[in-house]
């Protein structure tokens, strides 16, 4: 599903800079931002389809995140997925119960993020409206 687009929500540049250079390549449309506030910045001036979520960001972290679009009922329909190395056991349950809608751990190989990100953008076209 070239050209949807995606925002990547992580405040390790290194991270951030390879998530985006993989799923750009994929013809993916991507814009990116290292902490909560940018991303609620990016968030009133464009929509993405699906965010890449990092859960330990500096100031509101993911959780919470995801936890206020999910109330928004103008952003409650954006897919979330949980990308994070913070994987303890119950990590990927409070993600799930904070609302996003996929959780993976890095480090992601490219193809294996490529992958989620089509079955998640799959999912969305398929959802009845």
């Amino acid at each position: 599903m070239a050209g949807e687009p995606i925002l990547i929500i992580d405040d390790n540049p290194t991270n951030l800079k390879l998530a985006a250079f993989v799923l750009a390549k994929s013809g993916y449309e991507i814009r990116t931002a290292a902490d909560a506030d940018a991303a609620l910045s990016e968030l009133e001036r464009w929509s993405p389809r699906l965010i890449l979520m990092d859960l330990q960001l500096p100031g509101m972290d993911g959780f919470e995140l995801t936890r206020r679009l999910k109330a928004d009922p103008a952003r409650r329909g954006i897919k979330v997925i949980a990308v994070t190395a913070y994987a303890m056991q119950r990590d990927e349950a409070r993600a799930l119960a904070a609302g996003c809608d996929g959780y993976v751990a890095k480090p992601v190989a490219p193809d294996t993020l490529r992958a989620l990100v089509a079955k998640q953008l799959s999912a969305v076209s398929e959802a009845p409206s």
